[in-house]
């Protein structure tokens, strides 16, 4: 029996490299999708780019999207590909929109015109939500986005629904809350606090500047998340799904948790940048995922402190082989 087959959009990101890695784990040949840039980065997927086949195809160019299916074949489709910043949003909100919501358009185009019987999942978003209309959130809450970001993962949710009921294409969106590893970019808060603690830790900085501290947010582990995107597209059935550990915390409890950790006090180093708050805050989002509990058997493991630790000693050690230092006491030099 052939092994099966998937092709992962977005494949260098903290999200696909994880799904790359489960896939190969199941026996999967996987192929990926990479854009010709030449700030392309491949560090997150290099231990994996033996097991791998790599194409070349962009979300902008609808006929490159059709030669890449036509070539693979792939009887799943993970499309992680988007603008994923939500502050890079505001700046380019254009550009966002084109990757973020018209470029599921442009794949669920080629998935019908190539092969209607791919499996098609969405990477949807938990920033949908924006200011909730309720609390916890769950797959009948309201969206109401507070990003450029926001509004264009709405509607690529919305246009893979659309597919689903017009088409009658297997396509699901799996409304992640946020989750994070040692693979998060360093843009993201979380990873803006553990590498910067470690670099605090080493002496190496002197201060760690932030924007919001309050928000809320529901923070799982990446590795556990995309085992949910791959029990989606095994289902009988084409279901959405919300995604996420059914609590919440704030920067400000990251933060508490990595300085301690490394038995420093936050309050000497942190400073809040105005510079770094949004135009549009999103102050609270928190799942309920239940549905996911009850239909999928998935929820979440690793616990929030657990979280913030994996993530600091990865940056440590990291930064450790990068400066020469190491750590030890308060106010290393």
């Amino acid at each position: 029996m052939s092994e099966p087959r998937a092709l992962i959009t977005g494949i260098t990101g903290q999200d696909g490299s994880y799904l790359a890695e489960l896939l190969l784990e199941r026996g999967y040949e996987v192929h990926g999708m990479v854009r010709r840039s030449s700030t392309e980065s491949f560090e997150r997927i290099a231990h994996l780019t033996s097991r791998l086949r790599l194409h070349q195809a962009d979300l902008l160019d609808p006929s490159s999207l059709v030669s890449l299916l036509q070539a693979v074949r792939p009887a799943e489709l993970y499309n992680l590909a988007a603008q994923s910043f939500v502050p890079t949003s505001w700046v380019q909100p254009s550009l966002t929109g084109e990757f973020t919501a018209l470029g599921v358009t442009r794949m669920l185009e080629a998935v019908r015109q190539v092969d209607p019987g791919i499996r098609f999942y969405q990477a949807s978003s938990s920033e949908m939500f924006g200011k909730v209309r309720e609390t916890p959130q769950n797959e009948a809450t309201p969206f109401y986005p507070r990003s450029p970001y926001g509004v264009a993962k709405v509607y690529g949710h919305h246009i893979t629904v659309n597919y689903r009921e017009s088409y009658g294409l297997y396509a699901v969106s799996g409304i992640l809350f946020n989750h994070e590893s040692p693979r998060r970019g360093r843009e993201f808060v979380t990873r803006r606090i553990s590498e910067g603690v470690a670099r605090i830790k080493l002496g190496l900085d002197a201060e760690l500047a932030l924007g919001n501290l309050d928000a809320k947010r529901d923070w799982g582990y990446a590795p556990e998340y995309v085992r949910a995107m791959w029990r989606m597209l095994q289902q009988s059935e084409p279901t959405d799904y919300v995604i996420g550990t059914g609590t919440h915390h704030t920067p400000r409890e990251f933060l508490t948790v990595a300085f301690e950790h490394v038995s420093l006090d936050p309050a000497d180093f942190v400073r809040v940048d105005k510079s770094l708050l949004r135009p549009a805050e999103v102050d609270t989002l928190l799942a309920d995922p239940s549905r996911a509990r009850r239909e999928l058997g998935w929820q979440a493991e690793t616990t929030f402190p657990e979280l913030v630790k994996t993530m600091l000693d990865a940056d440590l050690a990291a930064q450790e082989r990068a400066s020469g230092r190491r750590r030890g006491g308060p106010g290393t030099r």
